[in-house]
């Protein structure tokens, strides 16, 4: 999967409504994101917050591998979105 800012955004997007699908993971992706309900609404298709997503997933190997695979994306997908994103190329990820 090519991973260029908007399919960057695209799979972010998949993940955040995988993490809202979910009580327990968005409570705990909103208590680690500091980001709110009514924020998180607004902020929905920020580029910011779409890299808060992925950097929550990226955080915690059982909730990447659940998300990938109820995705359908291999496991590395969500990292190359990040690094597609701001901020994501200063981070390092090994």
């Amino acid at each position: 999967m090519a991973h260029g800012h908007e399919a960057a955004e695209t799979l972010a997007l998949k993940a955040l409504g995988w993490i809202a699908g979910q009580d327990e993971v968005l409570a705990a992706f909103m208590a680690a994101s500091g980001i709110g309900p009514e924020m998180l609404r607004k902020g929905a298709g920020e580029a910011e917050v779409l890299g808060a997503v992925l950097d929550f997933l990226l955080a915690d190997e059982v909730r990447l591998i659940a998300f990938c695979d109820a995705a359908g994306l291999g496991y590395d997908a969500p990292m190359a979105a990040r690094r597609a994103l701001p901020g994501g190329q200063e981070v390092n990820w090994t």
